[in-house]
This record gives structure tokens, sequence and C-alpha cells, in this order.
């Protein structure tokens, strides 16, 4: 598809500076931007790549000032990388969409499978399993017995839905994820650990997006539960009897134990981690590493949080300051007791 950057303009509400009939049928970063390609600038850091992108077209914020001449057409917005997005997303459903079953696919003949699907090779379907219209299953994709999956939802290869759960409608399952494998449920006993039969399910609303080879553990009893408009990262693992709050978002390697329960409009930085049976406010923001064991500034939400254990931000960067500090205080309380040792010798 081709676009002229005055069509761009009026779709991202923006407006144009320079040619308005630049035409762009492809995206690139601004650093590799070649003829006929849209790139954007929002962070300033790499303001430098715009005078010399050879890209077309650039999306910019309205506030932005070149200090020299820029050769591409610029469209201007109140939020380039939000209107990128947009961009990309109007792209992507322009694509066309495959439709059919594979013969190389196994379906059992009680699954009722909607309108429009693809369903890729060595796929496996079981009994009673439920799919909506539009659903794409890519390769070897697995879905248990009594599973159901809600429609235009896209799982790719190698990703598989356990016995009985449940996805919604317009959710993308990343390559290798995992949605009900047993929580991690054992009894001690004087001869080892005796397995707890965990005879629950997964529940997955609308318009989540989960990474690759993240784990979702079914519940001991009832559901885990993951709200509408959840994102999460590559390498999550959410276990058994979490229930995490709508449009939150979590980054690579966070880990929530059981029976903890996340608020909504949350933010996990990198490898967070949850203890168990805790409550996460909502709108809580945690670091990078940050390791939550408790208290209460978490549970009233709209905190933000950092280090293990987790504080409030600004005493924790104050903590971090007096740690750099620690060796030079080290220092002067040894030569400190030196002298006081010798003040004492002396009397």
């Amino acid at each position: 598809m081709v676009f002229t950057a005055q069509q761009i303009a009026g779709y991202t509400g923006g407006t144009v500076e320079g040619d308005p009939n630049a035409t762009i049928g492809t995206f690139a970063k601004i650093e590799e931007g070649v003829e006929g390609a849209l790139s954007f600038l929002a962070n300033p850091q790499y303001e430098s790549y715009i005078y010399e992108t050879k890209s077309s077209v650039v999306l910019v914020n309205k506030d932005f000032q070149p200090s020299q001449e820029v050769k591409a057409t610029l469209v201007r917005v109140d939020n380039a990388y939000e209107s990128v997005a947009k961009l990309l997303q109007l792209y992507q459903s322009m694509q066309q969409k495959r439709v059919g079953i594979d013969s190389l696919a196994f379906i059992d003949p009680s699954a009722k499978i909607g309108k429009d699907c693809y369903i890729g090779p060595f796929v496996a379907i079981g009994e009673n399993v439920e799919i909506g219209d539009g659903v794409v299953l890519h390769p070897h994709v697995t879905i248990g017995r009594n599973a159901k999956v809600g429609a235009n939802t896209e799982i790719y290869s190698n990703a598989v839905i356990y016995h009985d759960c449940i996805v919604g409608n317009n959710c993308i399952l990343h390559a290798g994820c995992v949605i009900g494998a047993d929580g991690f449920g054992f009894a001690p006993t004087p001869n080892g650990y005796d397995k707890i039969p965990q005879i629950g399910i997964v529940t997955i609303e609308d318009n989540v997006e989960i990474g690759a080879n993240t784990c979702i553990d079914r519940s001991t009893m009832g559901s885990t539960i993951i709200r509408k408009g959840v994102k999460l990262d590559n390498l999550v693992q959410i276990a058994h009897n979490v229930e995490v709050g709508q449009h939150t978002v979590m980054s690579a390697q966070v880990g929530v134990a059981g029976s903890s329960k996340v608020g909504e409009w949350c933010m996990f930085a990198g490898q967070v981690g949850i203890a168990g049976h805790l409550k996460v406010g909502d709108r809580t923001t945690l670091g990078a590493q940050a390791g939550l064991a408790g208290g209460n500034l978490a549970k009233k939400g709209g905190a933000t949080l950092m280090g293990y254990p987790a504080v409030e931000h600004r005493k924790f960067a104050k903590n971090m300051a007096a740690l750099n500090s620690l060796p030079e205080l080290l220092k002067e309380v040894a030569e400190l007791k030196k002298e006081l040792e010798e003040l004492k010798n002396n009397k």
C-alpha cells in the first residue's frame, strides 16, 4: 500500500511541512531510512538522524524545532510515538489474512471451528474445543480438550493451551507460551512431597497479549485470571490463583507468586518479583528487579517502588546514595575508633 504525506496527516490529525504528495510504502527506523519509507522522531537523542535520513516522510511532535535543514517531509502530530503505533496498526490490518485448514492439522470431530479461521500444519485441537471466528493458529499449536479460544485471536507456533482454559477475543499469544500448566502445589510429607491436584483453570479476557515462553499456571481451584487489556512480555511467570487487573503491563522475567492480586494499570519493569498472597493496588509502578514482600505502600496503589525489599523510589535513591558512600564511611569509622583507642590509652 502507498500513502501520501497528506493522507498520513489526515489519519493522524497532523499537519504537513514539505511536500504533501511525498509517498511512502514502508516503515524504517530514522537512522536506517530509505526513500519511500516513513520514520518518526520522538526521542530527542535521535535528533541528529533527522538531518541525514533518507526516509521520505518523518513524523515529529508539533513542538519540534529543527536546528538545521531537514530534507524529508515532516508530518507534525501531537505525539509521534502514538501516531506511528496507530499507523503500524493500520498497516497490519491491511495485510491479507490467511484462511483455511491445513491437511496436516488434527482437529477432533467434536471441536467447533468458527468462520474464516486459519489452522496451520501440525496444529492439534482436542475434544469439545471451541474456536471463534477469524482465529489464526500457527503450526504446532496445541489446544487441549474443552478449551475455548475467542474470535480474532492469534496464537503462534508451539504455544499450548491446556484443557478447560479460556482465551478471549482479539488476543495474541506468542510462540512457546503455556497457558494452564499445573500450579506449583506440593504438600511436604516424611517421604517427600505429595502433589496437590490443580483442578482449576486459566481465564484470559479480551485484548490480552502474552509474550514468548511466558507461563500462566492453572489454579488449584477456581481460576487464575488475566483481565482485559493486560500485556505480558516474554518469560513472565504467573503462578496459580493469581489475578492480574485490566491494562496492567509486565516486562520480561517478572514473577508473581501464588494467590497474589495485582490491580489495574500497574507497570512492572524487568525481573520484578512479587511474593505470594499479596495485594498490589491500582496504578502501582515497580522498578526493575524490585522485590515486593509486603507492606502498605503497594497495597494502597499509586506508588512507585524500587529495590529489595521494595521501598518508595525517593527513599531508594537516598539509600543508594548512602550505600555508595559506605567505603568512605567505613574508613572514617575505623579512623575514629583508632583515635578513641589512643585517647583511652593516654589517660
